[in-house]
């Protein structure tokens, strides 16, 4: 097994135009270049992680593509909020728009393209309901109880709350990984697919399988710097469409997560379905998991507020997906209509984000 030649140069290559976009000054040509480079990181990322996943096997080489890609979006989000005291919300809009994306978009489109292929697909019932019910702890814990508390003005959470909030959300991370990867690890295995020749071939040699994960993290890198690039004519163009704020913080999420998007919709095509759902959930895990903890040190330390609390249309959409959600899983199998279902929430949100 050998590394196509693509593979070695789309990561490089966009390396390359983001330190060409950090070094030059950043025009209309150089923003469609980088643009198409953050879609050829992607494309390059999806298959080192694919590579670095069948030397691992399952769960630690879905593992290895999240918690990359959310270490780095962190890093995003932390050197956003260092421009100022207007970025407050930012975390708070990006967190949510990650778990809508992710558990209506990404979950719809897998269930939409796996049911369209092979009718039903299966997956394990503990493992996927393990991971949403510490998905619903956490999204409580930092999105929800900020706007019902008493001891601070607003959103907000007082430096004491948020900092319980910060350790909970490590904690219940740290656990879910343990359980995923250690403890109950045959929770979270696809369930065997005889058809699926990937599945069933060798795995790369460890000199392929290290340079994968070498090419993993320039590509990662490259996704979440080019996004960064980018973002800014994405913003001008925004506030030139009207659009509301909370909008750019759907864009970043959107961004950063195609890699895991597109893996996960591969996965459901080759009816891999529990790898979707650990990709997936897990993604929305790390996302909160590793997200706040570092945002409420970076409020602590700038001595900037921190909005978490959601509005009450958000609120409502984030209880109607945990619930649909719940429903979606409680049976260990899966067909179109479900898929259907988790999409239309997934174009209300994005309607509604446009039209409050």
């Amino acid at each position: 097994m050998r590394m196509p030649l693509w593979a070695l140069l789309l990561p490089v290559g966009a390396a390359a135009l983001l330190m060409a976009a950090l070094l030059l000054p950043v025009g209309t040509t150089l923003v469609v270049l980088c643009g198409l480079a953050l879609i050829g990181a992607v494309i390059a990322a999806v298959h080192h992680a694919e590579v670095v996943a069948h030397r691992l096997g399952e769960p630690f080489g879905t593992l290895v593509l999240t918690a990359s890609i959310t270490i780095i979006e962190v890093a995003l989000i932390v050197t956003i909020m260092l421009g100022g005291p207007d970025k407050a919300t930012l975390p708070r809009d990006t967190i949510f728009s990650t778990i809508m994306i992710i558990c209506n978009g990404v979950v719809g489109l897998c269930l939409l393209i796996g049911g369209l292929r092979h009718h039903e697909q299966t997956f394990h019932i503990v493992g996927a309901n393990t991971a949403l019910a510490t998905l619903i702890a956490l999204s409580t814990l930092s999105l929800v109880l900020p706007a019902f508390t008493t001891s601070s003005n607003g959103m907000t959470y007082t430096t004491a709350q948020l900092t319980f909030a910060a350790i909970a959300s490590l904690a219940l991370w740290g656990a879910f990984v343990f359980i995923q990867t250690v403890r109950h690890r045959d929770y979270f295995l696809p369930v065997d697919n005889v058809a699926d020749e990937d599945m069933h071939a060798p795995p790369p040699s460890i000199p392929l399988a290290l340079a994968s994960f070498g090419l993993l993290f320039v590509a990662l890198v490259s996704v979440v710097g080019l996004s960064k690039v980018i973002s800014p004519s994405i913003e001008s163009a925004l506030d030139s469409a009207g659009a509301p704020k909370t909008v750019l913080g759907i864009v970043i999420a959107m961004l950063v997560l195609l890699p895991e998007t597109w893996a996960a919709v591969r996965a459901a095509h080759a009816n891999r379905l529990q790898t979707s759902l650990n990709l997936a959930l897990g993604s929305a895990l790390s996302s909160i998991g590793l997200t706040i903890p570092a945002v409420a040190l970076t409020s602590v330390l700038i001595g900037m507020p921190l909005v978490l609390g959601l509005q009450a249309k958000e609120l409502v959409l984030l209880v109607l997906t945990f619930l649909v959600a719940s429903i979606t899983l409680v049976s260990g199998r899966t067909h179109i209509m479900q898929g259907a279902v988790h999409i239309v929430i997934f174009a209300a949100f994005l309607f509604l984000a446009l039209v409050p």
